[in-house]
């Protein structure tokens, strides 16, 4: 594999995000979308007549010799299960997040993964764009000195009204802090470093939600999950940053994510974006200033952290990847922690200790990462 220019991806989950990922990988140089599959073989074929690859079903997918790199699009309750048949099947996987339901699915695919001598990846990506990137290159560089706390908002009122299959964002494996957490918690990862300990209160504001997308307009949807998750992340580095995930707001006029130093404040962009805004203040301009991008990827890229993996993969083991699968785990160990510490109503330790991502070079070519 060292010999060639691309990796053969095969996408398995033909779903709603799909598209993104098909468009996101003919940006990178390094990809080559050969095969897709889903449960639904209509759906398989709709992507692939649409997208220039051959629909198959997972079986055959999994089997095939083309494909060197599974990106697994199916729901969160399977992510494990297909993972680990990819796995099996010896292809590398990058995964939709989270990287699993549970902890301990998640760390069997790392173990699998491992044992084979295979890479695992994870969503999101996002903190590979210009945006996240900016802003790392200003928390590296020292723009605002020492980083002691800060703040992370994600907050909507859910995806009844527009999602065309919105119920299992309301189970087990989802909820907003298992759908769109991932974003925030990562981006801080990649900001900060590892996270040390969580301290949190979780909450539902109602046992049922009414959807009001046209695909399923009026049906009622069970609640099984928290859908208000309110904590402070402490980091290795010391820095103490308050987090809310939910699905319980109706409109808010909070920064996604701020970080406040010994020489100044970042307002830092929307994780669930690859561009701005990005804005600084000093006590030098005593004013937020919008600074301009250093990277590229300022639009939606997703696939670029399979194209990083595929780097990797290309590299022989000379190169690490970003969107690691140790990185999404312990992403999915904070997660986790939050509702435990409310149940448990006391401080949750977080056992792993990831390194923390690579950034981005200045200079890069579009194309490539």
């Amino acid at each position: 594999m060292t010999n060639k220019s691309k990796v053969r991806v095969g996408i398995i989950g033909c779903g709603n995000i799909s598209q993104t990922y098909f468009n996101g990988a003919k940006l990178f140089e390094v990809l080559e979308v050969v095969a897709c599959a889903d449960i639904n073989p209509d759906a398989a074929k709709a992507k692939a007549a649409e997208n220039d690859c051959t629909a198959q079903t997972v079986d055959d997918l999994l089997a095939n010799p083309d494909v060197d790199l599974v990106i697994n699009l199916t729901i969160p309750a399977v992510h494990a299960e297909v993972s680990l048949r990819a796995l099996e099947a010896g292809k590398h996987v990058h995964c939709e997040k989270p990287l699993a339901v549970d902890l301990a699915d998640a760390r069997k695919v790392l173990d699998l993964a491992a044992e084979k001598g295979l890479l695992v990846g994870c969503a999101p990506d996002t903190f590979l764009g210009a945006g996240l990137q900016t802003a790392r290159k200003m928390v590296d560089d020292g723009w605002i000195g020492k980083i002691f706390s800060g703040t992370a908002f994600m907050m909507s009122r859910g995806p009844e009204s527009w999602h065309p299959n919105p119920a299992f964002f309301y189970q087990i494996g989802a909820g907003p802090m298992f759908d769109i957490g991932p974003y925030s918690i990562t981006a801080l990862v990649h900001l900060l470093g590892p996270v040390k300990e969580v301290a949190a209160v979780t909450t539902r504001a109602f046992e049922e939600r009414i959807a009001t997308c046209k695909e399923h307009f009026g049906e009622m949807l069970p609640v099984s999950v928290p859908t208000h998750s309110s904590g402070t992340l402490v980091f290795h580095s010391g820095a103490v940053v308050t987090v809310t995930i939910s699905f319980d707001v109706h409109r808010h006029g909070h920064s996604p994510i701020e970080l406040y130093g010994s020489e100044g404040s970042l307002k830092v962009p929307d994780p669930n974006t690859f561009g701005g805004p990005l804005e600084v203040w000093t006590p030098t301009t005593g004013e937020w200033t919008n600074q301009a991008l250093s990277h590229p990827y300022s639009e939606n890229s997703r696939s670029i952290g399979a194209a990083d993996m595929a780097c990797a993969i290309l590299s022989g083991g000379k190169r690490r990847h970003r969107t690691s699968g140790v990185l999404a785990y312990h992403v999915l160990e904070v997660m986790h922690a939050f509702e435990k510490s409310s149940n448990l109503k006391k401080q949750v330790a977080i056992e792993s200790k990831p390194p923390q991502p690579d950034p981005l070079p200045l200079g890069l070519i579009k194309g490539r990462v």
